[in-house]
């Protein structure tokens, strides 16, 4: 009887799952106690049969057997309660792992990293990846693609790069995942060459991409500006067995948009159209932007329409297109936004319509600082740079003045002016031009005050305008 359980126990590990266990249940009915042995390979079974909850149960049921699980069981339960979601679990036989110095192996160090990629815990990710050479277990494949993936989500190209090089140096050929995971790194990173460079490398080498990672790399192109790249992209799309869906349109008409080629932006809107996908709101408010940098203004209203008939409800963005479209429209046709703009923002457009009506009163700042106090953070310094662009074309300093002084006030903007005992800055970086010429103008009148006071400058002024590389 030993000897049948000796013999069987390894052979398990190759069967699927529901065969060991009809062997284990066998061995129950004919009186063989199950050992540590057999309790180690079932639950090895389980984990290559990607069953980490069926791991869980067999390791579990061991001290009803009175089976103590030895180092290399723990060890492999790092792997098995991690897959399964039970983290805390997890990381605390790790903890004991690095304690008593267990064997434990590739597999589970890319669980551990995939874990705290999950949670956010990025700086984790690294950690684990140095304990794990630190004690002389190498990498592998799935180790780099895991830590890889993580660095993408957070935000960290550099660290990908840097990653992939020693990947590379230490023999190993990237796969479809690793490249895909460098995609998403670069892309969302907006590191548009290295990105492009992956993309060109996966063509090289035949891979096909699917239609998430053509759009990772289209919406990079849109935010970048890589309109050429683009189009080669969207052709080399076409022409393989991938289906654009409407994210891939919505890049494409973006690219087009804020580019200014409206016939392209129109003729990729039909070609939406033809596929059966309707314009959502990211799609009508890059033809608002397209139509307003052509001047064709009774598109725009037109397109805003076309957005009441399809039952979208405008947002904070959308709105803050038409406002944007506004700073670059003729005073004679300011009119036709302004109704629009009333429609979709009440609020807004009655501040829009005070600001055109030039009212000097009180009114117009308490209702442009209720409007800063309720507006969504992510469209504040946009709504306050275009107001302040908007009194600028009409030739209305003193109320540009006035509205980046309430932008300062609430916080929109922050350190705009700075200081120190050797130098004081003017930090223009994030405004617009009309609020960048505003905060000059303001920066200058408050050195003019401090020089007609006696008061000494420090030994360098400086302005900063940013790097100004982003090619719209």
């Amino acid at each position: 009887m030993y000897r049948f359980q000796i013999w069987v126990s390894p052979r398990l590990r190759f069967w699927p799952s529901s065969l060991a266990e009809k062997l284990f249940d066998e061995m129950l009915k004919k009186g063989i106690k199950p050992d540590n042995v057999t309790f180690s390979t079932m639950i090895s079974c389980a984990r290559i049969s990607s069953l980490p909850e069926k791991a869980v149960e067999w390791f579990e049921k061991m001290s009803s057997f009175g089976c103590d699980p030895d180092d290399v069981t723990y060890s492999a339960m790092i792997d098995a309660y991690g897959r399964a979601g039970n983290v805390d679990m997890a990381f605390s036989l790790y903890d004991r792992a690095r304690t008593e110095k267990w064997r434990i192996d590739g597999v589970t160090f890319s669980t551990l990293i995939r874990i705290h990629g999950q949670s956010g815990n990025y700086d984790g990710c690294l950690n684990v990846f140095e304990e794990m050479k630190a004690i002389g277990v190498k990498p592998n494949v799935v180790v780099y693609n895991t830590l890889l993936d993580a660095m993408g989500r957070a935000k960290r190209p550099w660290q990908a790069k840097k990653i992939y090089q020693e990947m590379i140096s230490s023999g190993f050929e990237p796969s479809f995942v690793t490249y895909a995971a460098l995609l998403r790194a670069f892309g969302r990173s907006r590191y548009g060459d290295d990105c492009v460079n992956v993309y060109k490398e996966m063509k090289e080498k035949g891979m096909k991409l699917n239609v998430i990672l053509y759009n990772t790399i289209l919406s990079m192109c849109a935010d970048l500006g890589y309109t050429d790249e683009a189009i080669s992209i969207f052709e080399d799309l076409k022409s393989s067995e991938t289906m654009p869906d409407s994210w891939t349109f919505s890049s494409m008409i973006t690219i087009y948009s804020c580019s200014g080629q409206v016939p392209e932006a129109e003729a990729m809107l039909n070609e939406m159209l033809k596929a059966g996908f309707a314009p959502n709101i990211f799609v009508l408010t890059s033809l608002i932007q397209c139509y307003g940098k052509a001047k064709r203004i009774d598109d725009v209203v037109k397109t805003f329409n076309d957005l009441l008939e399809l039952d979208i409800s405008p947002d904070e963005r959308f709105c803050g297109c038409l406002l944007n479209v506004m700073t670059q429209t003729p005073k004679e046709e300011l009119s036709k936004l302004t109704a629009c703009i009333e429609i979709a923002y009440p609020k807004l457009g009655y501040v829009v319509k005070l600001l055109l009506e030039d009212d000097n009163s009180e009114n117009f700042k308490n209702e442009a600082s209720e409007l800063f106090e309720t507006v969504g953070a992510d469209v504040r310094k946009a709504y306050c740079n275009c107001l302040i662009d908007l009194s600028m074309n009409l030739d209305q300093l003193d109320r540009a003045c006035e509205i980046l002084n309430i932008g300062v006030t609430q916080e929109v903007y922050t350190d705009i002016q700075t200081r120190s005992p050797s130098q004081w800055s003017l930090n223009l970086k994030g405004l617009s031009l009309g609020a960048a010429l505003t905060a000059l103008h303001v920066w200058i009148n408050d050195l003019t005050k401090i020089l007609e006071s006696g008061e000494k400058f420090p030994p360098l002024l400086g302005i900063n305008t940013g790097h100004g590389k982003h090619k719209y």
